[in-house]
């Protein structure tokens, strides 16, 4: 079955960055579009970043271009999210998806202190 991790989340002075990690599992990774989703608390989760199935195509929310990137290893199965100048708003839950499934991980947390 379709599995994700998610790693990377913690505490962060506003300005700060932070990598995450999704590691995926449970189908054919280089065949499939890959989102980053965040849910802040009281919110709705909303989509963050999507990348296609071998990084050509690339799209950010308003809220994060310019200071997030997307990135994927298909060799590892692992999808990335760098997060640079970050802002006390950016303070969520993380979740990466695939698009095509049902199916989300554990999420990681990202608090960023003003």
């Amino acid at each position: 079955q379709v599995q994700l991790v998610e790693s990377g989340g913690g505490l962060v002075q506003a300005g700060g960055s932070l990598r995450l990690s999704c590691a995926a599992s449970g189908f054919t990774f280089n065949m499939y579009a890959m989102r980053w989703y965040r849910q802040a608390p009281g919110k709705e989760r909303e989509l963050v970043a999507h990348i296609d199935s071998i990084g050509s195509s690339i799209n950010y929310a308003d809220s994060v271009k310019g200071r997030f990137t997307i990135s994927r290893d298909n060799a590892k199965n692992t999808v990335y999210l760098q997060m640079n100048s970050l802002k006390p708003e950016d303070t969520a839950v993380y979740y990466c998806k695939n698009p095509k499934f049902n199916s989300w991980g554990q999420g990681t947390q990202v608090t960023v202190s003003s």
